[in-house]
Order: C-alpha cells, then sequence, then structure tokens
C-alpha cells in the first residue's frame, strides 16, 4: 500500500515538472487528408492550446510557412498561404495551397517548435480527363446485338466506369472494363457495353474519381426500330416519292406545252407578216414601174414633117393580134385568202381555248375581222 502511494506521488511530480517545461501546448487538433482535382485549392487546419510560440508547416517535410505568437504568418511563397482563427484558449492555423499540381501529392505536417510535436495528414491531387462515346444516337433493328464503346483519356488516377439505362444501373456482367497507363502519370479506361434493345433507351457511362463531386457521363441514344413499323416506313417513303415525282413531271409538261404554243403561234405571226409584207411590196413595185412606162411614151415630142410611104405591095398582108393587156394589179384568190386566215384563226383559236376556254368565241370574231381587215389593207398599198 505505501508503495502505491509513492508511484502516485511519482506521476503528480512529473506531471507539474512536464507542465512548467510547455508540453501542455499541444497540438489539439491537426490536419486532416484532402483529396482535391488539379488546379483548386487545398486547406488544412492545425490547431493548439494557447501559449504557444511558434508553428511551423511542412510540404514533403520543406517548411513552407511560419506563425509567430503574437506577429503572425511568414510566408514565403505565393501559393502557400495562411488564415489565423482564435477561440478562447485556442488557436487554429489554416494553410492554404493554391493551384494545386499533380506532383503536390504528398506529405502534409504541422509542427510546433517548443514542444517538438507534430501532426501530419496527405494531400491527393487527381484529373478528371475526358469521357466520350464515339456515336451520340444508334438505331438498333429486332433481335440485333450492340456493342457500345466508352472511353476515359487522361485521367489521374483512372476511374472507375459504371452503366446505367434509363436511369437504373446496369449490372456489371454487361461489360467489361480495361485499364491501361497513358503519358504523363495519367491513366485510361475503355469499357465496352453489350446488350440486345427491345425498346429505345438513353444509355449513360459514368466516370467516377474520389475529388470529384459527381460523376463525369457521356450518354448514347438508341433507337428501336421493328421489322413492322421498318416495312411501313418504307412503302410510305416509296409512295410519297412517287406522288413528289408524279407532281412535279404534271407541273414541268405544263410549262413546257405552254412554251411550245407560245413559240408556234409567234412564229406563225411573224411568217403571215413577213408575207403580207412581201406581197405588198411587189404590187407597190409594179405599180410604179406602170406609172413610168406610161409617162415615158407621153413625154416625146411629135414629128409633124413624117409622111409614112406608100406600101410597096398591094397583097393583103396578115394582121397579127397583139397579146391582152396584162393586169397591173396582183390579186390573190379568195380561197387562198380564205384559208390563210383560216389557219392564223385555228391557231390563235386554240391557244385561246386552252387558257380561256369561256372567251373563246369573242376570240375568233376578234381576229377573223382583223386578219381580213389587215390583209385587204396590205393588198390595197
Amino acid at each position: 500500500m505505501e508503495g502505491f502511494q509513492k508511484f502516485i506521488l511519482l506521476l503528480f511530480i512529473l506531471s507539474a515538472s512536464l507542465t512548467g517545461l510547455g508540453f501542455c501546448n499541444s497540438i489539439v487538433n491537426g490536419p486532416t487528408n484532402a483529396t482535391v482535382l488539379v488546379g483548386s485549392e487545398a486547406r488544412f487546419n492545425c490547431t493548439v492550446m494557447k501559449g504557444w510560440v511558434i508553428l511551423i508547416w511542412l510540404f514533403k517535410a520543406n517548411p513552407v510557412l511560419t506563425v509567430i505568437n503574437p506577429q503572425g504568418a511568414i510566408e514565403t511563397s505565393d501559393r502557400f498561404t495562411s488564415q489565423n482563427y482564435t477561440n478562447n484558449d485556442e488557436f487554429t492555423s489554416e494553410l492554404i495551397i493554391h493551384n494545386t499540381q499533380l506532383d503536390d501529392s504528398g506529405k502534409i505536417e504541422c509542427s510546433t517548435q517548443q514542444t517538438g510535436e507534430s501532426s501530419f495528414a496527405f494531400l491527393s491531387v487527381q484529373v478528371n480527363g475526358s469521357l466520350f462515346i464515339k456515336n451520340s444516337t444508334l438505331t438498333v433493328k429486332e433481335n440485333e446485338t450492340l456493342e457500345i464503346v466508352c472511353e476515359a483519356l487522361g485521367w489521374a488516377p483512372a476511374p472507375d466506369i459504371t452503366w446505367m439505362t434509363n436511369d437504373s444501373l446496369i449490372d456489371k456482367s454487361r461489360y467489361v472494363t480495361q485499364q491501361s497507363q497513358g503519358s504523363n502519370d495519367l491513366h485510361n479506361a475503355l469499357s465496352v457495353l453489350t446488350l440486345t434493345p427491345t425498346d429505345t433507351e438513353i444509355l449513360t457511362c459514368l466516370a467516377d474519381i474520389e475529388a470529384l463531386p459527381s460523376p463525369q457521363n457521356a450518354t448514347i441514344t438508341v433507337f428501336f426500330v421493328n421489322s413492322t413499323s421498318e416495312n411501313g416506313y418504307s412503302e410510305d417513303s416509296i409512295s410519297t416519292w412517287v406522288i413528289a415525282l408524279a407532281v412535279v413531271f404534271s407541273v414541268v409538261g405544263f410549262i413546257l406545252l405552254v412554251i411550245i404554243i407560245v413559240v408556234v403561234v409567234r412564229c406563225c405571226c411573224l411568217k403571215k407578216g413577213s408575207t403580207y409584207e412581201s406581197e405588198a411590196r411587189k404590187i407597190s413595185a409594179t405599180k410604179k414601174t406602170d406609172g413610168h412606162a406610161k409617162n415615158g411614151q407621153r413625154s416625146g415630142s411629135e414629128n409633124e414633117g413624117y409622111i409614112p410611104e406608100e406600101p410597096q405591095h398591094t397583097g393583103r398582108i396578115p394582121r397579127i393580134v397583139p397579146p391582152p393587156p396584162m393586169s397591173t394589179k396582183f390579186t390573190v384568190r379568195d380561197a387562198d385568202l380564205q384559208t390563210r386566215s383560216a389557219q392564223k384563226v385555228i391557231v390563235i383559236i386554240y391557244f385561246y381555248y386552252f387558257f380561256f376556254p369561256h372567251s373563246a368565241y369573242c376570240t375568233l370574231t376578234k381576229h377573223r375581222f382583223w386578219v381580213d381587215v389587215d390583209f385587204k389593207t396590205q393588198l390595197q398599198l
């Protein structure tokens, strides 16, 4: 009993001695592990009791920031800064690492100089790379099996890949994932999903790492087409094309017919007009020639002293009958005039009857009168 009391007394004395040396100024809460994405910030807290003098932050065993009581923090780099908090008898120093890089992963340590006590944690910097499926949509027929490939490139570490269909997880036995080493300490992953759709589905490939707040995803829509709907669609499309072609050919044919009719009417009008003008010129030229001949006969002087000789032969000389005088007027038979006029009227009637059937009779009367009058006027010239 006496020995036990001596032992308790020794422990009390030892505790008092340690308190006097400052060992009670220990670290209350040390830093905790942190996992961040590359390029972001990493934060670590270290809390000590009141009475501390110097607190040192070490990054991979190298001091990067020192906090002195009561002066404050001494910063040696822009990448490492701190914020300080005081709560009653506790002091908290927060280390902030800016623009973290992949090679920043390592040990972070908080240490108090007077006691030599330290506490540490680990920083993990991760990289989320790219994730894609080659096609955004696919069409599958009945009883057709598909293999859909999802590829993740440039990750650190290699991501965990899962599949979902219409917001439901797909069993891992239906897809195979392979990982491979990439460049610059990065990793790649390839996942192949095999399925036989029975309906239209939206498939989602998910890639996840610890630093991501939510998985990265890529989606593809698989359209299911059964044989019945496919045949119906083909027949409908063929019918639509046939109708469209029929309409196009009808319109083109109608336009060509109109052009041909216009050209024929135009050619007939030009031909008839040129014939009438030619005949009128001939008649006018003939009239001028006859007029000049008559004027020439009347313009000669008469010889009053001329005495015709007596005929030496008393025999009867046969008389030559001169040919009948030729008419100087150009005449056209009524039958030819009516035939030409009828041809022109028929063409015009056909053109107007095709486009204006209700006014065909009026057109006939109007153009027949014009043909007769025009033709006779040309002849009189």
